[in-house]
């Protein structure tokens, strides 16, 4: 076919003419952006890349003392409002229409579904307060009213109709996330985790705030760039999280001492209560316990009392007395002391045996006066020798570490250093006029009175005295960890190689053992028949106000001491304080510091189950209700085979010849657990985390709960849990 050239010529002229027309085209809008819209332009590029932004961390989390078991650790809290007028219902009434058919068409559902997630209102009263803010075209309406909810809670609601819609403007649903700090184990050694000021996220007590800047972790950068017509997220900085800190409290040992100093809080019906267990060679503080009583007769972890408390230690005290003096060579433990008939005028002022009724003990040598906790035989003891040097006994008392700072301050908010006073002579050198001493002075602060000592000095001395003389730190963290890796260990803090001569530790070693194990020992009930127990009984009365004579007084028992004897392992000190009717650091700490031993010590016992089998036999542990993670691994190590449903958190177990078999135990978030069975730690956390404040009473199994399993938990449920 034979194309005519004209045409050929006629169609390159067009499209010549259309390319040279589209050149100039963009050479007049170059010029127009570049020139006539300058300053428009550069405004629209201001504004399209906001200002730079924080971006938080997570926060790290505060593990037990093997890095296993999280103590408290960070976990997303949500409030949900939803906007009616979003998806242009507050401008097109077409929108607002369609907006409304779907939520009446879905709104039954939808409060079905909430009452059942959060019953905090009743299905009715959902359905009511969402047509409120339906009908009222309201914008940012809460969801569940006054309610803050986990992620569990979070995830079921988005699941709902309208929520599960990922076009936020046809949901109209809002996400205000809050950082929770959790503990999983409840109230266990809240005072000493420590808290979080809620959503500031600033630390105020405890490891929080002593490790904060280690927990905090570095926030990153972000701004919002304008991309073709979209705004997106562009990290400048990548936050750092928080290291893990690795705590020396063990969780089972903690549940022990708080368990056993409760039930006798209750029995007392005592004012608060403090134990602390503490490990000898490196002075890990493997369990503290600070619970005092509120109006509602329950007790609670409000006040670091073992740390923060200034108090007047009593005859705990005289251990550090009778070392002093054995030290400084006034002593000898052969040297004997008339205690008189219990009463004896000292300078002015009577003291008292706790036997002065029943006509006192008398003369007695060194190892009775503390094994009968004597004040005369004390008092009389130190004021003999010291009387008119009263500083060297006081720089004695330093010398063997009683009032030795610990150094916690740097780390703990709050906690104390012991507060003995020196004396002070006037301008004649003698002490009649001086302000801060008395002739009775030295006589009472050598029975623990007249000094303000917080229990964890207590327990750090008389830990020395068990640990060969050394004096270390009590340590509450072991080191920081990321991702399971130790990153850095915190060493031992050796405050003092030695407090006192060799021969002198040996002998207040032998006197403690005899105030424990010796049938004439005011500390017998703190003993155990397993091992032995080294320790001292310690009374006090102190006011409660208004003084000793015109106050209500009450009075401080406590005992301290070691085990086992011959190999201590820990050191424990039990302070209760009460107004009963009757006083004994023997007879009402004592038991819990027995208690608190006992349970400890066979903890820790292991014993190869295959010595007592025959090649036929299968060793199947007893399986208490609880914890099925827990469960499957202590079984794996025994090599039991275990079969039904694992899945689970919660399940009860039974054995079937060879194998154990797990049972579902229902544990439902919005009413009253089924925990007979369990053991304390598995009961208490179901219901704590359920919000139920528990009284735990006894010790072993669950066998009894005061509110039946299925009730509908209510805001402020108390139960008490028997175990047995």
């Amino acid at each position: 076919m034979k194309f005519e050239k004209k045409y050929i010529s006629t169609r390159f002229t067009i499209v010549v003419v259309c390319a040279i027309l589209i050149c100039f085209w963009i050479i007049w809008n170059m010029f127009k952006t570049m020139v006539i819209q300058h300053d428009k332009w550069v405004d629209v590029g201001q504004v399209s890349v906001s200002d730079t932004m924080e971006l938080k961390p997570n926060r790290g989390n505060i593990l037990s003392s093997d890095g296993k078991q999280i103590m408290a650790s960070s976990l997303p809290n949500y409030r949900l409002y939803i906007d009616f007028m979003s998806g242009g219902a507050d401008k097109d009434e077409k929108a607002k229409e369609e907006k409304d058919s779907i939520w009446n068409a879905n709104i039954d559902s939808i409060s079905r579904g909430l009452y059942g997630i959060c019953p905090i209102l009743t299905e009715r009263e959902y359905k009511e307060h969402l047509l409120e803010g339906l009908n009222g075209g309201k914008r940012y309406w809460e969801v569940c009213p006054r309610q803050v909810l986990n992620y569990i809670q979070y995830n079921e609601i988005i699941r709902l109709p309208i929520f599960k819609e990922k076009n936020k403007n046809k949901s109209g649903l809002v996400v205000i996330e809050y950082n929770n700090r959790n503990k999983p184990f409840g109230t266990l050694a809240k005072r000493t985790l420590g808290d979080l000021y809620g959503a500031k996220d600033s630390a105020r007590s405890g490891i929080e705030l002593a490790y904060d800047s280690v927990l905090r972790g570095k926030s990153g950068k972000v701004h919002h760039k304008k991309v073709f017509n979209k705004y997106l997220d562009i990290i400048d900085e990548a936050p750092q999280d928080g290291y893990d800190v690795v705590s020396t409290i063990d969780v089972s040992m903690q549940d022990i001492c708080e368990s056993a100093l409760r039930e006798k809080l209750h029995e007392l019906e005592a004012t608060m209560g403090v134990a602390i267990l503490m490990e000898v060679k490196t002075g890990d503080v493997k369990a503290i316990v600070n619970l005092e009583r509120y109006d509602d007769g329950n007790y609670y972890e409000a006040r670091n009392y073992a740390l923060a408390s200034l108090m007047e230690p009593g005859s705990t005290f005289k251990t550090a007395s009778i070392m002093v003096g054995l030290d400084d060579g006034y002593i000898k433990v052969s040297d004997h002391v008339d205690t008189g008939c219990g009463v004896m005028n000292m300078h002015g002022a009577y003291m008292k045996d706790h036997n002065w009724n029943r006509g006192g003990y008398h003369v007695i040598d060194v190892p009775h006066v503390l094994m009968f906790s004597s004040n005369i035989g004390v008092s009389k003891l130190i004021d003999e020798h010291y009387h008119n040097q009263p500083e060297k006994f006081v720089e004695g008392l330093r010398r063997v570490g009683i009032g030795a700072p610990l150094g916690l301050p740097e780390r703990f908010s709050g906690a104390a250093n012991p507060i003995i006073r020196m004396p002070k002579r006037d301008s004649k050198g003698g002490f009649k006029n001086s302000l801060n001493w008395s002739a009775t002075a030295l006589a009472w602060m050598s029975i623990g009175y007249e000094t303000q000592i917080p229990p964890i000095s207590t327990c750090t001395f008389y830990n020395a005295i068990a640990n060969g003389g050394k004096l270390v730190a009590p340590r509450f963290v072991k080191g920081i960890s990321r991702n399971g890796e130790m990153v850095e260990e915190y060493p031992v803090n050796v405050i003092r190689e030695h407090i006192c001569k060799p021969q002198t530790l040996e002998e207040i070693q032998t006197i403690l053992h005899r105030v424990v194990c010796d049938k004439e020992g005011l500390g017998k009930k703190a003993g155990n028949k397993f091992f032995d127990v080294s320790g001292k009984t310690g009374t006090a009365q102190v006011s409660n106000g208004g003084g000793y004579h015109g106050g209500k007084n009450e009075h401080l028992v406590s005992f301290c001491g070691y085990f086992p004897s011959e190999a201590p392992r820990y050191t424990c000190i039990v302070a209760i304080r009460h107004s009963y009717y009757v006083s004994s650091g023997g007879g009402q700490a004592g038991p819990v510091f027995s208690q608190i031993a006992q349970r400890v010590y066979s903890k820790n016992l292991t014993t190869d189950i295959n010595r007592a089998a025959d090649s036929t036999s299968v060793y199947i542990p007893d399986v208490k209700t609880g914890d099925v993670a827990a469960a499957k691994r202590v079984l794996r190590e025994f090599n039991v085979l275990v079969s039904g449903d694992t899945k689970h958190q919660y399940a009860s177990a039974t054995i079937e010849g060879k194998s154990v078999r797990l049972k579902q135990v229902f544990t439902s978030e919005t009413s009253v657990p089924d925990v007979t069975g369990m053991g304390a730690r598995d009961a208490v956390y179901a219901l704590e985390s359920r919000g139920i404040h528990t009284r735990v009473k006894g010790r072993g199994k669950v066998v009894g709960q005061s509110i039946p399993a299925g009730t509908k938990i209510e805001k402020g449920n108390k139960i008490l849990i028997e175990l047995k």
